[in-house]
């Protein structure tokens, strides 16, 4: 497994040699800066940053540590499409930074599709019993209806269920689609949308739904549903933090290795500070060993 260490600013090296203090039945290669995988017991691959100007100092500039996060991550992805490595984690990173260092992508999520060649992927959180998967993500909320169609939410819905076959293990995995507006639309009274996207894409998928927001996720973590599809990026992240804060795992579904992250970002407030927790970072790499030795074993 690699394992980028995400913004030299933040908690991504702290976390990650804490992480690293367990034992995953698993090799482990970290990838980042030099000076930060010093002392790391496992591989180690640091990244070339010998271009940066000035060079990389513990004073790093945004564009500076969004070069080496991004050589990281291209790194990474380079050793798992050759089979180097058999899977990734990755450590948070700040999206203003990737993009000042020319990587103009909303996310890790596309940012690893495109280095796959274009991968149709979805980003699923993870807490325990509870998998929500966006269909909208990193986008403003004002542009979320006209980009939450039929088309999209069956994409998903498709993309879901056959990698919760390939990496959970899931027979037949029932869907839930999470429902827009308030009270599932009431008929029409507080948005259209149930009416004229969620329904269909519903029934084309044959997942329950839509259901409203301030039920779904009681029944998913009770057992009814196996995963629950989410019309944007907030209402099933805070699903996924309220349900298991701090154990919550993203990953990246559709790519051709298993990609797995801590739900949390680069927490710069308290990085250097030695009080990060590790919490989400260990569940993530243990996930990520879990569905690689999975999908390793369908090969």
């Amino acid at each position: 497994m690699a394992v980028t260490l995400g913004d030299p600013r933040g908690i991504g090296p702290e976390i990650i040699a804490k992480a690293l203090t367990r034992n995953y039945n698993a090799d482990i290669v970290a990838i980042g800066p030099a000076s930060l995988l010093e002392g790391l017991p496992c591989e180690v691959m640091p990244v070339d940053d010998s271009s940066l100007s000035p060079p990389a100092t513990e004073d790093w500039s945004a564009e500076s540590a969004g070069t080496v996060t991004g050589r990281a991550i291209e790194t990474a992805a380079k050793l798992a499409l050759s089979g180097s490595v058999h899977g990734i984690v990755t450590g948070p990173a700040e999206k203003k930074a990737l993009h000042a260092a020319g990587h103009r992508f909303p996310g890790h999520t596309e940012f690893l599709a495109h280095l796959a060649g274009g991968a149709e992927v979805v980003m699923m959180l993870v807490t325990g019993k509870l998998r929500v998967a966006l269909v909208t993500t990193h986008v403003p909320l004002r542009d979320v209806p006209s980009l939450l169609t039929t088309e999209a939410v069956v994409r998903t819905g498709k993309v879901t269920r056959e990698y919760l076959g390939r990496w959970f293990g899931l027979k037949n995995p029932r869907l839930a689609v999470c429902a827009l507006n308030p009270h599932g639309g009431e008929g029409g009274l507080f948005g259209t949308e149930e009416i004229d996207v969620l329904d269909e894409a519903a029934r084309v998928l044959n997942a329950t739904g839509p259901v409203p927001a301030d039920t779904v996720f009681v029944r998913a973590l009770r057992g009814e549903f196996d995963a629950v599809l989410t019309p944007y990026h907030d209402v099933g992240m805070t699903a996924v933090k309220v349900a298991g804060f701090g154990k919550g795992v993203n990953v990246t579904l559709g790519l051709p290795f298993v990609r797995t992250a801590p739900d949390h970002g680069t927490a710069f407030d308290i990085a250097g500070r030695g009080v990060a927790d590790p919490s989400s970072m260990i569940e993530a790499i243990a996930l990520g060993v879990a569905l690689t030795r999975r999908n390793l074993s369908r090969a």
